[in-house]
């Protein structure tokens, strides 16, 4: 069911089956399908790819399915309808990423629908200043309101350095989603 909180979620999802059906999970010996024995059977801690999980990507395309379960005859839980967007990878399960978004829920989506560049969404009640240098005294570039999706350009410290709008500049790391805390980011 949808969440009516998002303002990107379409009210009314309608699941089509398109191509072939995912290959089933397996199965324990009571039935029951498992997410985490798949994930165990595909490598250490889920890993498919090799790449560390959990990690911060985007969205590609501007309207992404978000499903219940890796793979297409899974229903839709929601669909994002924004490009660029940063989501957590989580999982890995063949070509099916689990995420995580920006409000903490998770589900599958394809590996097509991801790629690496990092972006960042800004959060909170009220503008965010993007300053000039990375300090909290510095010249404001610009304003950047709750929702604005930004490049990540590079972080060191408390300060991350975004791209928005055609604005570069500094920005305290707690004032958006889309890094972990003391990760270093390089251009």
């Amino acid at each position: 069911m949808p969440h009516s909180r998002r303002s990107a979620v379409l009210s009314t999802v309608l699941l089509v089956l398109a191509g072939g059906l995912a290959a089933p999970l397996p199965t324990g010996p009571d039935g029951v399908q498992s997410v985490a024995s798949a994930q165990a059977q595909a490598g250490p801690r889920g890993r498919v790819t090799g790449l560390a999980i959990p990690r911060f990507v985007s969205l590609r395309p501007d309207e992404v399915n978000l499903r219940t379960g890796p793979g297409r005859r899974y229903p839709i839980e929601w669909v994002y309808k924004r490009a660029g967007m940063p989501v957590e990878v989580i999982g890995e399960y063949g070509i099916w990423r689990q995420i995580r978004d920006w409000q903490g829920d998770t589900g599958w989506v394809h590996q097509v629908m991801l790629q690496a560049d990092r972006t960042a969404r800004v959060v909170g009640d009220g503008p965010r200043p993007l300053l000039a240098e990375p300090a909290p005294d510095a010249a404001t570039v610009a304003l950047l309101q709750p929702g604005v999706i930004a490049q990540l350009e590079s972080c060191e410290s408390r300060w991350c350095r975004l791209t928005a709008g055609g604005y570069t500049g500094w920005i305290r790391r707690d004032a958006f989603y889309g890094v972990y805390p003391g990760e270093t980011v390089d251009e």
